[in-house]
């Protein structure tokens, strides 16, 4: 049988599967990308790294893999548009201040981060997190009291 980190991989799979659908975007041919093929790169906001699955982040719609260090805070931040998030590996909190209570987001855990809306993700995990989001624009992060011009 499978063991439950399996199963809680195929359920974030699966949910990561339905989020990319309800955005619509255009492609010529399926597509297959092994996490064996996943290269990634520096995401340009800490120490965070990226690999695109669909789209260019710094160009326009996406969906990207963002791995998180564990232990890893985040400023107080926002972004120009919402973004829908799965978590694939680690446990992530998201939440409106570095102050309010964790909501624990395990693997197969799903959140919704409206746009231009500051708030602080966190990997709660003692080994790294990765999520899995999808954004209709470009990515960025703007931190609080800062405008879209004037980013960290």
């Amino acid at each position: 049988m499978y063991s439950k980190k399996m199963k809680s991989a195929l359920v974030a799979t699966a949910l990561a599967v339905s989020v990319i659908a309800q955005v619509s975007y255009a492609t010529d041919t399926s597509i297959n990308l092994p996490v064996t093929n996943l290269k990634y790169f520096d995401a340009g906001v800490g120490p965070l790294k990226i690999s695109p699955a669909f789209g260019d982040p710094s160009k326009g719609a996406h969906s990207t893999f963002v791995k998180l260090p564990a232990g890893f805070v985040s400023s107080l931040h926002n972004h120009s548009a919402d973004y829908y998030a799965v978590v694939i590996s680690g446990v992530v909190a998201n939440a409106s201040t570095a102050e309010e209570a964790n909501v624990p987001l395990a693997p197969g855990s799903y959140w919704f981060q409206k746009g231009q809306a500051n708030h602080v993700t966190k990997c709660l995990s003692a080994n790294e997190c990765v999520v899995f989001i999808t954004q209709p624009t470009k990515f960025d992060y703007i931190a609080a009291g800062h405008t879209d011009t004037d980013k960290e």
